[in-house]
């Protein structure tokens, strides 16, 4: 019996040692793949795929962009949500993410049910009207949609909408809002004339600014943008306390390790910090955000109860 403990006891000690550097493996060992809730092409799937190559280069592990879209971005999300919390399955998110708990019945909690890791980017949307329209500021914008109530055509859709509709109701008007699935066809129908008013992206509407082919009037966020430092703030021309800020981040699902987290942080946090890659994000529109992963829920959990909050006030009901 004694021959069989002190041989069961070696047993164990050798097992340890087989699998103790197993559990020390450094992370990552293995490809990290990130998803990106929206298709090709667009604002969210351009900074991924910036942000995939230099966690690429950071990790030592290839980061591998996986595109899954639908439902605005619901489909991609709820997958990242319930991936494994093993730091393998990254989820690229944006504001519009914020946005989702107010349009849809979602199967998890947009604040809790994710690990947050850090916030990439931060920018403003560009408010722009069609030349035709006999408005150059906020303020002339607002009085002519009092003056004609319903007769303004706001192109709608995804985050735009909600800028939209927080900024009607601080404003007090009325607009006849049309449906949209994406940026790209609005811009194009306000540029045509089909629509008259957009919430835009920096990167969608700046250069038909600059061609003379739209009017940008005011700029969400609370100060004014460098690539268009002409164009005020809606706060400043008017609506003080308006702002609406286009970010996107890094989330894992719930229960995901704090070395992990600190660890992609850490690695984001030096890429953000490279000209090359700072540059590559103005071009698109954005600025470098970056911080703790404590701050980014802070913006998540702001955003999320903001846009239920129009969503109420505006009558949205999650389908």
């Amino acid at each position: 019996m004694r021959s069989f403990l002190v041989a069961l006891r070696y047993a164990l000690a050798a097992t340890a040692v087989v699998a103790a550097p197993l559990s020390a493996e450094p992370y990552p060992a293995k490809p990290v793949k990130l998803l990106v809730p929206l298709p090709p092409g667009g604002a969210s799937d351009f900074v991924g795929r910036v942000i995939a190559q230099r966690l690429t280069a950071g990790l030592g592990q290839p980061v591998v962009v996986e595109n899954k879209s639908g439902a605005g971005g619901l489909i991609g999300a709820e997958a990242g949500v319930k991936s494994q919390p093993d730091g393998y399955t990254l989820t690229l998110i944006s504001s519009t993410y914020a946005t989702l708990s107010s349009l849809h019945q979602l199967k998890f909690d947009p604040v809790t049910d994710i690990t947050p890791i850090i916030q990439i980017t931060q920018g403003p949307m560009l408010v722009v009207v069609h030349p035709s329209l006999p408005v150059t500021t906020t303020q002339e914008l607002i009085a002519f949609a009092k003056a004609k109530p319903g007769k303004v055509n706001v192109a709608s859709g995804g985050i735009s909408q909600f800028a939209f509709e927080l900024f009607a109701h601080m404003a007090g008007i009325k607009m006849n809002q049309v449906p949209y699935r994406g940026g790209g066809p609005a811009v194009t129908d306000t540029i045509a004339g089909r629509t008259d008013l957009y919430f835009a992206s920096v990167a969608a509407s700046l250069p038909h600014v600059r061609a003379g082919k739209l009017r940008a009037i005011a700029v969400t966020t609370s100060e004014r943008h460098a690539a268009a430092p002409g164009v005020p703030t809606v706060a400043e021309s008017g609506l003080l306390g308006y702002e609406v800020v286009l970010w996107h981040g890094l989330v894992g699902p719930k229960g995901l390790p704090r070395p992990v987290v600190d660890r992609i942080n850490t690695e984001v946090t030096m890429a953000l910090k490279l000209d090359e890659t700072r540059e590559r994000l103005r071009a698109d529109g954005s600025s470098p955000a970056g911080g703790t992963p404590e701050q980014f829920l802070a913006t998540i959990k702001k955003d999320v109860e903001l846009w239920r909050e129009v969503a109420r006030e505006a009558g949205l009901q999650p389908e």
